[in-house]
């Protein structure tokens, strides 16, 4: 799929190092290890995408199924480099994943947010109202669970019931 220049795709395990990269390049992500982003790239590929542009990659979003609620996806991270940001790629990341045919059960997206974080506060509340469909803020992941004392409490968003959304190529 192509928007505003951007040309989306599903991933293989070689686009985790420019996840990895693009995690780093985003100042405002967790960061993990290259290998996290290589396993999710091979694992995960129907539930992963990336955003590029003249061929770099300059967005992606990670996710997967929850194993014990297949109507359940779960976006790990979303991030787009900050030259790119506004342009509406990072809602097409979302949109573009969740009309694949591995998502055609999925009725509810889940994430976590912490507080600090306004542009995904804003994404997945933009994203929600585009759907039509109601979002649900709850405790996630307490800063107690953090072994670093650094981490804010993550809350976690529900978006849901989410309509069928056909792939648009």
């Amino acid at each position: 799929m192509k928007v505003n220049s951007a040309f989306i795709r599903s991933v293989s395990q070689q686009d985790g190092q420019y996840i990895w990269q693009a995690a780093i390049d985003s100042g405002n992500l967790d960061v993990n290890s290259a290998y996290c982003y290589i396993m999710f790239c091979k694992y995960f590929s129907e539930t992963c995408r990336i955003a590029e542009i003249d061929g770099k990659v300059v967005g992606f979003v990670t996710a997967f199924i929850q194993p014990t609620n297949p109507e359940n996806l779960f976006v790990w991270q979303i991030a787009v480099n900050a030259e790119h940001r506004g342009k509406g790629i990072a809602e097409s990341l979302l949109r573009d994943l969740i009309s694949v045919k591995s998502c055609a059960k999925v009725r509810y997206i889940e994430t976590t947010i912490s507080p600090s974080n306004a542009a995904s506060i804003q994404l997945f509340s933009k994203f929600a109202q585009d759907l039509h469909a109601s979002i649900v803020r709850k405790d996630g992941f307490p800063s107690s669970l953090f072994p670093d004392n650094k981490h804010e409490d993550e809350q976690l968003v529900i978006i849901g019931p989410i309509p069928k959304i056909k792939k648009v190529c």
